[in-house]
């Protein structure tokens, strides 16, 4: 009996000199380059004018699948009461389904797949949160999230460098298997070092601190507590008929123009920077930067905003990005070849860093005053079914208006969304209130 508890006491000491923090690495490292290896696989299987079509279908069908995935796994979250067999299970199936991807070359199997991966992976994000909070002391909690979300990013720094080296010198269709491998580990790491928590916590409390709040919404920016209805809808727009209680309705709106504009320039970047002639590693290292600016960029955005509005902020940041996304739009259209991997490295690194740092941390902090101490729950369902379907809805017209107008109209179009996007932001005054501001990284 000694000897059990000794071996129990030895393991456990051996959990808390890793952090079960780490248990999410390995996946995330393997979830940074998917959607460039789903997009690429596409484009060098069917082609630059086919495989743009069908990666505009395949996002929007993954897209689509999250906004149910969100539902059902907050759901169960709150049901199962357990954190470590969400977790674990989410992670091995995730690795079985990308392995599945090494074995196949159709449209309908990619789909599927990519499908069944964005099912799956959306599970672990809402317990992790509540872990955080049930296993950290309260006034932790801030420098927690920060952590982990820093931890994240790191994985997918390094997903797209591994990739990056990866398609340099290895096939490429190989590449899935490492990835597969790592949501593995993942899987095997959240068994040993995660620990079910002497209480648990409903998913409501996310919604009540700001940290876990903001981090939910990077990590999955989905989130229901009830099945948004009809009269949810009514409820938060019908605000837009009087102008003081016009200001939520009009934040809403401008979210949805933000989500229509990246799902329609995110889903055509990877098939114009292929067009023109761009390697397979040339492409990782255009997000590999990307990423590297954004880590950096969320390091210091909110002591930037701190200083300022959120409003003002926010429509600093829509701007940017707006202006980005048209410097792109004029790049594709004058710029051909290997020299448009200048401008793709330069503005889409500002776009996805700088800007989104920026516009993420200030509307972060705007969407959690908006949600109130009353009603919370179905207004965050109605903010999330919006974001859900405009981002579902930019990524199906981004390969159409890339077939049959053009890139350089594609990302006009996203820039005028966000242009739109700025305007509806900066008429929101009521928000100028709430100057303080939550870091969701380091």
């Amino acid at each position: 009996m000694r000897k059990r508890d000794a071996k129990k006491n030895a393991s456990n000491a051996a959990r808390k000199k890793v952090s079960w923090f780490y248990s999410a690495l390995p996946f995330n490292v393997a979830f940074g380059p998917l959607s460039t290896y789903i997009q690429i696989a596409l484009l060098q299987y069917y082609g630059s004018t086919t495989g743009t079509v069908y990666i505009s279908l395949i996002t929007t069908i993954y897209n689509g699948i999250t906004i149910p995935a969100a539902m059902l796994w907050g759901f169960a979250t709150d049901r199962v009461h357990r954190r470590k067999p969400i977790i674990a299970s989410s992670f091995l199936l995730v690795g079985v389904d990308l392995a599945g991807l090494f074995f196949t070359q159709s449209v309908f199997g990619f789909g599927l797949l990519y499908a069944i991966f964005g099912l799956f992976a959306t599970a672990s994000a809402t317990p992790y949160n509540l872990l955080i909070m049930e296993t950290q002391p309260k006034n932790s909690w801030a420098s927690a999230f920060a952590k982990f979300s820093m931890i994240g990013t790191i994985g997918n720094v390094f997903g797209l460098l591994l990739s990056l080296v990866w398609v340099a010198f290895l096939p490429f269709q190989w590449l899935v298997i490492p990835l597969s491998a790592l949501c593995l580990a993942s899987s095997v790491l959240a068994v040993w070092l995660l620990q079910e928590p002497s209480f648990v916590f409903e998913r409501q409390m996310i919604v009540m601190q700001k940290p876990s709040f903001s981090h939910r919404l990077l990590a999955l920016p989905l989130m229901f507590l009830h099945v948004p209805r009809v009269h949810d809808f009514k409820r938060v727009f019908g605000g837009l008929q009087h102008e003081l209680t016009s200001q939520v309705p009009i934040l809403y709106l401008s979210i949805v123009a933000f989500n229509i504009a990246g799902g329609i320039f995110n889903t055509s970047l990877t098939p114009s920077m292929s067009r023109n002639g761009l390697s397979q590693s040339e492409i990782y290292a255009v997000y590999l930067v990307a990423m590297i600016v954004q880590v950096i960029s969320f390091r210091y955005a909110a002591p930037y905003i701190a200083r300022r509005t959120l409003v003002k902020t926010s429509v600093g940041g829509l701007v940017l990005r707006s202006v980005c996304y048209a410097s792109m739009g004029i790049s594709v259209y004058l710029v051909s070849g290997i020299w448009y991997v200048v401008p793709s490295i330069i503005f889409y690194p500002i776009a996805a860093g700088i800007a989104y740092a920026i516009y993420y941390t200030s509307s972060s902090t705007m969407v959690f005053h908006s949600l109130g101490s009353k009603g919370h729950g179905s207004s965050l369902g109605v903010y999330s079914a919006l974001v859900g379907v405009a981002t579902m809805l930019g990524s199906l017209i981004s390969g159409f208006t890339s077939i049959y107008l053009g890139y350089y109209v594609t990302f006009m179009v996203a820039a005028f969304f966000l242009a739109l996007a700025a305007l509806l932001t900066a008429s929101l005054s009521r928000f100028e209130q709430h100057p303080k501001v939550v870091q969701a990284r380091v």
